[in-house]
């Protein structure tokens, strides 16, 4: 009886490691861009690097509006995007003097405040055990 026990115990961690080990594809759709110009560029963050290095970076182009990207092979945790439009294609977002932005923007959760950049805590989302796709408006 002990024996069968332990093998028991045994083929469940194996099953709850295996579950826990594998990775999953996080899908990013912007869904209302202004116009077809430059690109979409963005960015998979976690909580202790949001905003500065991101986990994968993607540029996609745009067609009639939309625009979407696939992160590959995200293992799971909780995560925040962050996406802009790079209407002229210079590699970086565009500001004016007083710090406006002059490109659109967005994030996951489609939660931007009012004033200032995406807040992790509003745009954070869980990879657990499948897929996950957003839709990400401007």
């Amino acid at each position: 009886m002990k024996f069968l026990t332990h093998i028991l115990i045994a083929i469940i961690l194996f099953t709850v490691e295996t579950i826990s080990a594998q990775k999953h594809n996080v899908t990013a759709t912007v869904i209302n861009a202004t116009s077809d110009a430059g690109s979409i560029k963005y960015a998979l963050y976690t909580k202790e690097n949001f905003r500065k290095e991101p986990v994968q970076a993607k540029e996609a182009k745009i067609k009639e509006g939309k625009s979407t990207v696939v992160f590959k092979n995200i293992p799971a945790g909780e995560y925040a995007i962050i996406c802009f439009h790079d209407a002229n294609n210079n590699n970086r977002m565009d500001f004016e003097p007083s710090g406006m932005p002059l490109e659109d923007y967005g994030a996951s959760n489609n939660s931007l405040s009012r004033f200032g950049p995406p807040r992790y805590e509003e745009a954070r989302f869980l990879v657990t055990d499948k897929d996950v796709s957003f839709e990400i408006k401007f």
